[in-house]
């Protein structure tokens, strides 16, 4: 064979053998990217080709789908009932604009592309299988409770069963309706291009996804750290707090709200009855911020990683503070952040004996036929503090309810603890404070427990009027008292 045809022969071999590599690639590797891929429309019609499954509350579903008409490709559009109330915890599926929270995890589940819901003669012929739904764990009773309480007020909850960590409520306010966005219509677009304008930001889920100054509710992280460390051996032994506290290293006093409460010296319990700052923040001083942090990230502050399973945003303990910032942290103040899910956290683990059992609100993923997939079962819970510990915080927090900052929160037959926070902000403090309660109730006759975490960053309440006992104690009750009804 001539010399040049064959070194031609073995380049177009080459060739070939490199196109089909190539097309090897692209079938099985980038196959597989393209039609994930969120740009491709050929997946978002196979998405809304059936009817999705639903995400479902107290036994009843919450969301539905309706035929969307009108020559569209898109056969199916998501429907929501209460949409606004169960926002925070639903979140969206647009056909425009994306997924969030549970109907982003649980897509595929909800769509019917999940490989678990097909039988075998689905996985050998291709066809579509039913839908699964997502089970969750919020009662009902103490979402409306708490939307009630909360009304106009921008701010979120979060209501927690201390034994199983199963979310009984979580909401946020302004909240939206996620109905008005899932379709492709002119009034969709208008309805988001309203929502993405507004200043209040409807769809942040406040609940867990913002960690704000949580203000005097982290001084029981403190009390806790003080009486592990052996600091103090009780919740009402003597301290030693000058009234004011001069921060050290400085000229500059931390002083108390109110200038004749009994502070100088006083017990934790009396501390936390007062919200006495001179207290918890030379407390925090003789600790060492390293020991303060050690216990709050017991509780769950810095983990990055926190899922239930939506993630939630990390609430944050500081590092690399000098003396006075450190007195500034044990009063949720300096650069402490924390969600409302992470201060109910913290009310449960003390509710709990000192336990604390992930929080999550799904129970269970099921196929067509009500058959679970997946289930979530309660995980085992992690020790936080002592019993001992625990138990003296509890009698501390029910003396705040009974006669100290937190009375708003009594509720007849049960036993409430709880602890207030008014978190400043702004330059100079010049915004309105947050106002913030964490609290834990238990049924007198039945031993039911659940713990709660209230923050209302604004209100129609006079800036002289803002407290986490007038505004955050009266909403923690009412979620309180709809969850021990049952």
């Amino acid at each position: 064979m001539n010399k040049t045809i064959r070194r031609a022969s073995v380049f177009s071999l080459l060739l070939v053998l490199a196109l089909l590599v190539r097309a090897t690639w692209v079938q099985f590797y980038d196959g597989k990217a393209l039609a994930d891929n969120d740009k491709n429309r050929r997946k978002t019609i196979a998405q809304y080709a059936y009817p999705l499954g639903d995400i479902i509350v107290g036994g009843e579903a919450v969301t539905g789908s309706a035929k969307t008409g009108g020559g569209s490709d898109l056969t199916y559009k998501r429907t929501y009932k209460d949409g606004s109330l169960y926002a925070a915890v639903t979140g969206f599926t647009s056909q425009v604009y994306g997924s969030t929270q549970l109907e982003a995890l649980y897509q595929d589940v909800l769509d019917g592309s999940d490989h678990r819901l097909k039988n075998p003669v689905d996985t050998v012929t291709g066809k579509h299988a039913a839908p699964g739904d997502v089970v969750t764990t919020i009662d009902p009773a103490v979402q409306m409770a708490a939307s009630r309480a909360l009304g106009d007020k921008k701010g979120a909850a979060v209501a927690l069963d201390p034994d199983t960590g199963r979310i009984l409520g979580m909401v946020s306010s302004p909240s939206y309706d996620p109905s008005a966005i899932t379709g492709s219509g002119p009034s969709d677009a208008r309805a988001w291009k309203k929502l993405s304008a507004d200043k209040d930001v409807p769809t942040l889920n406040r609940a867990l996804k913002q960690a704000l100054p949580p203000g005097s509710t982290f001084k029981l992280v403190v009390a806790a750290a003080a009486l592990e460390d052996g600091l103090y051996g009780s919740v009402d032994d003597r301290t030693d707090s000058p009234n004011p506290y001069l921060l050290p290293g400085t000229h500059t006093y931390l002083k108390n709200e109110s200038a004749s409460a009994p502070c100088e010296d006083a017990s934790i319990r009396t501390a936390l009855q007062y919200s006495c700052n001179n207290v918890f923040g030379k407390m925090a001083v003789e600790l060492g911020q390293d020991k303060v942090r050690a216990m709050a990230e017991k509780f769950g502050f810095d983990d990055k990683k926190r899922d239930v399973p939506v993630r939630a945003a990390e609430s944050v303990y500081p590092s690399g503070m000098d003396k006075a910032q450190t007195a500034l942290s044990a009063i949720g103040q300096f650069d402490v952040t924390a969600t409302p899910l992470q201060m109910a956290m913290v009310s449960a683990t003390l509710a709990n004996g000192g336990e604390q059992a992930a929080p999550h609100m799904v129970s269970e993923v099921t196929n067509a036929d009500g058959d679970a997939v997946t289930s979530y079962p309660d995980s085992d819970s992690e020790r936080v503090v002592s019993e001992s510990t625990a138990a003296q915080l509890r009698s501390a927090m029910e003396t705040v309810v009974a006669k100290g900052t937190g009375t708003n929160a009594r509720i007849g037959g049960a036993t409430v603890g709880g602890k207030t926070g008014t978190a400043q902000h702004g330059e100079n403090n010049s915004q309105t404070p947050y106002a913030w309660f964490t609290s834990y109730a238990t049924d007198d006759s039945s031993g039911k427990k659940v713990a709660v975490a209230v923050v209302v960053e604004q209100s129609d309440a006079a800036r002289s009027e803002v407290s986490g006992n007038g505004l955050a104690a009266p909403i923690a009750k009412a979620m309180m008292a709809a969850a021990l009804k049952k």
